[in-house]
C-alpha cells in the first residue's frame, strides 16, 4: 500500500476559532497541523508591539491554544507549522518553551526567520532593488520613509529543511499559506524541488486548507444543504506520493466536503487561473480535476505545475494618513427618510479637510447599493466616515456624531459613543530578487538554541505568464439602474439558482468566482455573464476594470473587479472592506434565464 500522509488546518487568520486547534488533535490522529495567523496589515500591528516590547510580535493568541493540546501533540508524534511567529519568531519559541516547561515538557522548536527586511531596506535600495508597486507601478520613493513593515513571502524550502531537524513544532515568519502545508510533502516523500507536477499538487492542496472552514461548508452559497455548523470540522488533505490528495474533515464534525464546497474555495483570492504563482511552483488551477470519493470526501488530482520566477513577493505596510468612523441607530417608520435626513444633516455641519468621506446605509443598502432591491427596513444603521491626513481634522468628525441624537428626526440612538480616530496603514506590494536574501532556520530545545543555518537551495525559475484570453471591460455601457432592471420583471430568476458564487480580496481588487451547478448553466452564462455585464452591475462599487477568466474544466468564470475596496485593507472606510459579500450581490441578481438551464443539475 502507498505512503499517505495527513495534514490538517486548525486556523485561517488571527482571530479563528481558537477552539479549532483542540477539535483537530483530538479529533483523530494527524500527522502534522498547519495554522496561518498573519494578513498583509497584521505585521505591521506586530511590528509596532516589537518596537514597545522586544519580548512581543508573535500571535501571542497561539500560546493557550497550544498549552491545550502540547502533551496529546508530542504523544502522537504530530508537527504543528505556524507563521504564528510574526516579526519575532525568536521570541515566539521561547515563550512556547516556557510554556511547555511548565506542562513538564521540552518539545524541539524549529523558526524560520529572515523574511523581516524592514532594517535592510536602505541596502537593498542601494544595491539597485526599486521595490515599485507590483500592482500599479507607483514609484517607491515616495512612500519609503513611511514604511512601517516589510516582510518577504518565503515558500516551502526553509520549512524542509527545518523538518530534518525533526521538530515538534516549527514557527515561522512570514512564509507562504501554501508553503507551510507543502513543505512536509516535500520532505516525507523525498520531491525534489523542480518536479513542477508533484509541488503543484501540493500548492493547491494549500489553497484548499489554508482559510481554515471556507474548505468543509463555511462561507458556502449552498449553506442550508450544511447538516450543522456546530463543531464544525476543520479541513484535512491526506496526499499520496504522486501529489493528488482527498479533502476531507473528522468525522462525526460539523460542517460539509463535497465538490462544491472545495470548488468554491479554489476560487477564493484567485487571479489569473493559469498562473497561480508561489515562491515554489507556479499552479494551473484550469487543470484541476476533482471527484467526489465517499461521504465528506473529495479527491483532487490531474494539476499541471511549471518552474517559478525568480522574484520573492514583498509585503510591506506604511502610513497613510488616519481615519474614522461613527454610526447612529435610527429606527422607523420611515427609517430610510429619516438616515437620509440625517446624513445630510451631518455633513452640513461638518466640514473639514477630508480626502474622502462616505455614507452607507447597514440594513438597506451598505454593501451591495443599488444591486439590491431595496426595501425600507424597521431600522438602519447610518455609518459616517472620513479620511484625512491628519488626525486633527478628524476631531470636528468625532464630536459631531454624538450631537445628532438631539437635533434631528425622532427614533436615533448613537452606537458606540464618539469615535476616534485610527491610524491607516496602506498596503505596498513589490518584487525583488531571490538571490538578494536567504532565509535562516534555527532549532531550540529547552530554550536554548542548539543549531541556526541558512537556506539557499530555494528554487529560482524563469517563468512569464502568457497573456490569457480575457474578457476586460474598462467602464459602464449603461446607468445602473437599466443594468439591474430586471429585477422587477416577475419572469426573471436569482443567477443563484444556477450558479455557486465566493469573493475574495488582495489589495484593491475583489475576485468573485462563478461555478455553473451544470453545463447547460455553464454554456448560458459564457454568453449572458460577460466582464461587461459585471462592470454594469458594479459600476458604483468598481471603479476600475473588469477582467473575466474561464476555467472550463471546473464549469468557472474568476472576476478581477479593479479599484472596488475603497482602497483595500485599513484603508478603505467601507463596511465591507475585503468584498467578501459581492459574491452574494452578484448571485442575487435576477435575469431571465431558460427554464430548461434553471432545472439542470450535474
Amino acid at each position: 500500500m502507498s505512503k499517505t500522509i495527513s495534514i490538517g488546518n486548525a486556523g485561517g487568520y488571527w482571530g479563528d476559532d481558537p477552539n479549532a486547534l483542540e477539535r483537530q488533535v483530538f479529533g483523530g490522529r494527524l500527522d502534522y497541523i498547519s495554522m496561518d495567523f498573519l494578513a498583509e496589515i497584521t505585521m505591521s500591528i506586530l511590528q509596532k508591539q516589537r518596537s514597545s516590547d522586544p519580548e512581543a510580535g508573535y500571535a501571542r493568541d497561539f500560546l493557550p491554544m497550544l498549552r491545550k493540546v502540547l502533551p496529546k501533540l508530542m504523544s502522537d508524534g504530530t508537527t504543528i507549522i505556524t507563521n504564528a511567529g510574526g516579526v519575532n519568531p525568536q521570541a515566539c519559541a521561547l515563550a512556547i518553551a516556557k510554556l511547555a516547561a511548565e506542562l513538564g515538557l521540552a518539545p524541539r522548536i524549529a523558526i524560520v526567520y529572515g523574511d523581516d527586511i524592514l532594517p535592510d531596506l536602505d541596502r537593498l535600495q542601494a544595491s539597485g532593488i526599486a521595490f515599485d508597486n507590483m500592482e500599479d507601478g507607483s514609484r517607491f520613493e515616495p512612500v519609503a520613509s513611511r514604511i512601517q513593515a516589510a516582510n518577504i513571502y518565503f515558500g516551502a524550502a526553509p520549512v524542509v529543511e527545518a523538518l530534518k531537524w525533526k521538530p515538534n513544532i516549527i514557527v515561522t515568519g512570514r512564509v507562504t499559506d501554501t508553503g507551510i502545508t507543502i513543505a512536509p510533502m516535500i520532505y516525507e516523500f523525498g520531491w525534489k524541488l523542480d518536479d513542477w507536477t508533484r509541488l503543484a499538487h501540493g500548492i493547491v492542496a494549500g489553497h484548499i486548507i489554508e482559510c481554515g472552514s471556507q474548505s468543509t461548508g463555511g462561507n458556502f452559497t449552498d449553506w442550508e444543504k450544511v447538516e450543522s455548523f456546530d463543531q464544525i470540522g476543520y479541513p484535512i488533505v491526506e496526499v499520496s506520493e504522486d501529489g493528488s490528495f482527498v479533502v476531507t474533515k473528522h468525522k462525526g464534525s460539523g460542517g460539509l466536503v463535497s465538490v462544491d464546497t472545495v470548488r468554491e474555495q479554489l476560487f477564493y483570492e484567485m487571479g489569473s487561473p493559469t498562473a497561480y504563482i508561489t515562491p515554489d511552483v507556479v499552479a494551473d488551477f484550469s487543470s484541476i480535476k476533482l471527484e467526489q470519493a465517499g461521504k465528506d470526501r473529495v479527491r483532487v488530482f490531474g494539476i499541471r505545475g511549471s518552474e517559478p520566477t525568480p522574484l520573492y513577493k514583498v509585503s510591506m505596510a506604511y502610513e497613510d494618513g488616519y481615519k474614522s468612523t461613527g454610526s447612529i441607530m435610527i429606527s422607523g417608520p420611515n427609517a430610510a427618510k429619516k438616515a437620509e435626513a440625517y446624513a445630510r444633516i451631518f455633513w452640513n455641519r461638518c466640514t473639514g479637510p477630508y480626502e474622502e468621506t462616505l455614507t452607507e446605509y447597514v440594513g438597506y443598502n451598505a454593501c451591495h447599493r443599488s444591486l439590491v432591491h431595496q426595501t425600507d427596513g424597521n431600522e438602519i444603521l447610518l455609518r459616517l466616515g472620513a479620511r484625512a491626513k491628519d488626525e486633527k481634522d478628524l476631531r470636528l468628525f468625532g464630536k459631531m456624531i454624538p450631537s445628532l441624537i438631539l437635533s434631528g428626526p425622532p427614533g436615533v440612538a448613537v452606537i458606540g459613543g464618539v469615535p476616534k480616530a485610527q491610524k491607516v496603514m496602506s498596503y505596498w506590494p513589490a518584487l525583488m530578487p531571490k538571490s538578494a536574501v536567504h532565509p535562516k532556520i534555527a532549532l531550540y530545545e529547552k530554550g536554548e538554541l542548539v543549531a541556526e543555518k541558512q537556506v539557499t537551495d530555494t528554487p529560482i525559475g524563469n517563468f512569464k505568464p502568457n497573456e490569457l484570453d480575457a474578457q476586460v471591460a474598462t467602464k459602464a455601457s449603461m446607468p445602473i439602474e437599466k443594468a439591474v432592471s430586471e429585477h422587477f420583471k416577475p419572469a426573471s430568476v436569482s443567477l443563484s439558482s444556477i450558479a455557486l458564487a465566493r469573493s475574495g480580496d488582495k489589495g484593491d481588487t475583489s475576485n468573485i468566482g462563478v461555478l455553473a451547478r451544470s453545463q447547460e448553466a455553464y454554456e448560458f452564462l459564457d454568453t449572458f455573464l460577460t466582464a461587461q455585464k459585471v462592470k454594469d452591475w458594479f459600476q458604483e462599487l468598481c471603479a476600475g476594470k473588469v477582467t473575466r477568466y474561464q476555467l472550463p474544466g471546473m464549469k468557472g468564470f474568476n472576476f478581477l473587479l479593479e479599484e472596488s475596496l475603497g482602497g483595500g485593507g485599513t484603508r478603505t472606510l467601507r463596511i465591507d472592506a475585503q468584498g467578501k459579500t459581492f459574491a452574494q450581490a452578484l448571485l442575487a441578481q435576477k435575469v431571465s434565464i431558460p427554464a430548461s438551464v434553471v432545472n439542470k443539475k450535474d
